[in-house]
């Protein structure tokens, strides 16, 4: 089955970052680890914003990566397996994770904290210049 493009309209010209990111998100369905993303209103300190959350129960500060590439958040978690213990049931697994999201043109991570197994990472969320700029007509008669 071919895919049709779901921005081809005419009236939509160079969208097509924006439908590969849609891919991209698309893609991206494992549900481990579990996430919350949340609006946090303006106040006098800082601008409206987004925190993601993850429940990392179980990771350390060391194991766990936040980055930035190419418009994309990346979270990591890498845990080693404790060859030391011995189970007689092991219903929690160490186990390695990989979550991204796509980020707008302009979002900026503000900071991450690590509180509780809870991984909370801020972003600011960009005010858009509205800009309007007159255009010169050649006239070539």
């Amino acid at each position: 089955m071919s895919r049709v493009p779901s921005l081809s309209s005419p009236f939509l010209i160079g969208f097509d970052q924006i439908e590969r990111a849609l891919d991209r998100v698309a893609k991206a369905a494992d549900g481990y680890p579990p996430y919350n993303i949340e609006r946090l209103t303006a106040d006098e300190n800082n601008p409206e914003r987004l925190r993601i959350t993850l429940a990392v129960a179980g990771f350390t500060l060391e194991q766990l990566e936040v980055t930035v590439e190419e418009k994309e958040l990346v979270i990591r978690g890498r845990q080693q397996e404790d060859k030391s213990r011995q189970y007689l049931h092991r219903g929690i697994a160490a186990r390695q994770f990989q979550r991204t999201f796509v980020l707008a043109d302009g979002m900026e991570v503000q900071k991450a904290d690590l509180k509780n197994g809870l991984l909370s990472i801020n972003l600011a969320r960009p005010e858009p210049a509205r800009v309007v700029r007159t255009i010169a007509i050649a006239d070539h008669e």
